[in-house]
């Protein structure tokens, strides 16, 4: 199994760039997890305290868990990759199967910043956006999908996102083998990731 991680600054393209990967590859060949699944449940939280969450460090990601079931994964065994909701700060009562397969992305801000995680991972890749594009992405997305307003959604960004990007997820760039620029508009560089996978694929 070649395990690939994908990396980035929050609304840098990740998801995008995943897609079209799998868009890519043969149905049934590549798995996915989403490190947004592993968020620590927080569900007891008051409102107030919800707020506070800062869901942009480290500490927020249970590792432990997805680490298990990479190995899992890796060792042929079916993994529960559980659901997680921003507005509650709660894990559903829901997983979703996820199967073995040839190729596993992981992708997530802060996959790399792990030392466990970034161990097993075959091959780093980081989508490299800029600020002022993610910032918009960013609002866009907390406004149309986690219920926040235009002024939680820049302040949280001012007060969690920003310094965490520049602590925590800027500095990993440097562990990355390959780096996307403007994250799913690259479409060269995704020509090259999707290419080293096929090669995988058919050395296998």
């Amino acid at each position: 199994m070649l395990v690939i991680g994908i990396a980035g600054g929050s609304g840098s393209g990740k998801t995008s760039v995943v897609h079209k990967i799998i868009r890519s590859i043969p149905r049934g060949k590549v798995s996915v997890l989403s490190q947004d699944a592993y968020y620590k449940d927080l569900g007891d939280l008051t409102q107030e305290e919800r707020e506070k969450i800062n869901f942009d460090h480290p500490s927020a990601i249970e590792f432990g868990l997805l680490v298990e079931h990479i190995e899992a994964l890796k060792a042929g065994k079916t993994v529960q990759m559980p659901t997680y909701s921003y507005v509650t700060c709660r894990r559903g009562a829901e997983t979703v199967s996820i199967y073995p397969s040839e190729v596993l992305i992981v992708e997530g801000i802060l996959i790399f910043t792990d030392p466990q995680l970034a161990d097993i991972l075959d091959l780093k890749v980081f989508v490299d956006t800029g600020a002022d594009e993610r910032l918009i992405r960013i609002i866009k997305r907390d406004v149309h999908e986690r219920g926040r307003g235009l002024d939680k959604s820049i302040r949280h960004y001012q007060m969690f996102v920003k310094p965490m990007h520049e602590s925590f997820i800027e500095p990993t760039k440097r562990l990355a083998d390959i780096i996307i620029p403007i994250g799913g508009h690259n479409e060269k560089g995704i020509d090259i990731l999707t290419s080293k996978i096929r090669q995988t694929l058919q050395v296998k």
